[in-house]
Order: C-alpha cells, then sequence, then structure tokens
C-alpha cells in the first residue's frame, strides 16, 4: 500500500526539490502540491492525505497555524529553513523535520522513518 502526500510550500524550488525526492521513493506516491496552509486546508476537507511535507512560514497562515487547527491531522514532516520551528513542531507529533535548503541526505532518513510508521498511518 502507497503512502499518500501532499507537499505544501510556498516557494516553487523547494516544491520541485521536494517532488523530484518523493518520486524516488516507491512507498510514497505525491497526490498534490498546495502553495499555502489555506490551500491545503481545503484539500484536506475533501481528500484523505497519509502524509503532509509542510512548510512553517508561509503567507495568510502558517504551518503551525493549520496544525493547530486540524482535529486529526495526517502524518507530518515539517520542510523549514528554520531551525526554531523543530521543538514546536514535534509537539504535533510530527514524523521528522527537514531543514531547507539541504534535503537530500536527511530526506532518505525521513523517508525511512516514514515508511517505518506506515502501521500508524494506516490505523
Amino acid at each position: 500500500m502507497k503512502i499518500k502526500c501532499i507537499i505544501t510550500d510556498d516557494e516553487p524550488i523547494a516544491r520541485k526539490g521536494l517532488r523530484g525526492y518523493i518520486e524516488k521513493v516507491d512507498f510514497l506516491t505525491l497526490t498534490g502540491e498546495c502553495e499555502d496552509a489555506v490551500q491545503l486546508n481545503t484539500i484536506l476537507k475533501t481528500q484523505e492525505i497519509d502524509l503532509l511535507f509542510l512548510d512553517i512560514e508561509m503567507p495568510e497562515m502558517t504551518g503551525i497555524e493549520l496544525l493547530s487547527n486540524l482535529t486529526n491531522p495526517p502524518k507530518v514532516i515539517i520542510v523549514s529553513a528554520y531551525e526554531q520551528y523543530a521543538l514546536k513542531g514535534y509537539e504535533f507529533n510530527v514524523v521528522d523535520y527537514l531543514l531547507k535548503p539541504n534535503l537530500s541526505t536527511k530526506s532518505t532518513i525521513c523517508y525511512k522513518r516514514s515508511k517505518k510508521k506506515r502501521m500508524i498511518i494506516y490505523l
């Protein structure tokens, strides 16, 4: 069974980089990309998603604000250029934290963690 994921980041280059990594991982299926948390919130109301790659600092609503408002969020991997959000993210039981722009090595580790948590995602 594949893990359905969405990338949400206001930076097109970051979305492109994450898309490239996701396409290389056989157990991940990219079902969408969002430019902001408002757009993601709309999608989450109509689609069942297993995993979010979520930026924190975005216009209109931050990733943390979005997580605060979701009653049953999917698993989350935070993708941010700012280290200071790591601890706050773990308050929301995130799977992992990727620090931009150096995603390549850490992405492989975090995808493996996602795969290990597959049973949790599909309960």
